[in-house]
């Protein structure tokens, strides 16, 4: 089974084929390069959710996939995700996807369309938690990086099961559903959702992160079977 991650960077794409050890392959499709390391097609497919499923669903239809993964660093919910840890989704969510209205922000799915979360398989979930120690919850998908502590207490009173913000795995995952294919997403935090303190971000710590953790995930990866992709996680 072949699996198509996509990051939004190429430092991120580079992190993951780390992992691997040796170059990867890369092959031009297109105009773009998917860097091919053992069983992974990595693509870095640009930042936010926009470009996340337009990249995404053009992996997805130079290949045969039988799983997408989003990738990369984010921001984490202190004190649950530190930085330099790995967090893990239970569920993918469009944390701004809606309309304002005068009694606060509503999701695109009161407004009676549209959807808010996919739902990554639970033994993948499970699987992936385990062989890399990431912590396992809600993964937000931005497409403003949060800058406040009013905005970070104001997506935690609305969504308390999240881990860590990010710009892309909805993006991701609204291709990969399209293409009927299952998805994950894991993080590795290189700052605090919050205030922007560049002096406090740990970005090169995280992508060694990354990297520690798709060395370990490719077991994992390997060794799904194609009989629990229906196993979405609640």
């Amino acid at each position: 089974m072949r699996v198509l991650v996509v990051t939004a960077v190429p430092v991120e794409r580079d992190a993951v084929t780390r992992a691997y050890g040796d170059e990867p392959e890369v092959r031009p499709v297109r105009g773009a390069e998917i860097h091919r390391a053992g069983p992974l097609d990595v693509l870095a497919g640009g930042a936010g959710p926009a470009a996340a499923a337009a990249s995404a669903a053009f992996g997805l239809a130079s290949g045969h996939y039988g799983l997408v993964v989003s990738a990369g660093i984010g921001g984490g919910f202190t004190p649950v995700a530190p930085v330099g840890s790995l967090v893990v989704s239970r569920r993918i969510g469009a944390a701004d996807l809606g309309a304002e209205t005068p009694a606060g922000f509503v999701p695109v799915t009161e407004l009676g369309f549209g959807r808010s979360w996919h739902f990554p398989p639970r033994s993948l979930v499970r699987a992936a938690a385990a062989a890399t120690g990431a912590a396992a919850g809600d993964i937000l998908t931005v497409s403003t990086v949060t800058g406040s502590a009013d905005r970070a207490a104001a997506l935690l009173a609305a969504h308390p099961g999240a881990l860590a913000e990010a710009m892309e795995g909805f993006g991701v995952a609204e291709a990969a559903d399209l293409a009927g294919v299952p998805v994950l997403e894991i993080r590795a935090v290189s700052n605090a959702v919050g205030p922007r303190d560049r002096d406090a971000w740990r970005i090169g710590d995280a992508l060694a992160a990354l990297t520690g953790a798709f060395g370990k995930l490719i077991p994992v990866l390997e060794g799904w079977t194609r009989h629990d992709r229906d196993d979405t996680a609640d």
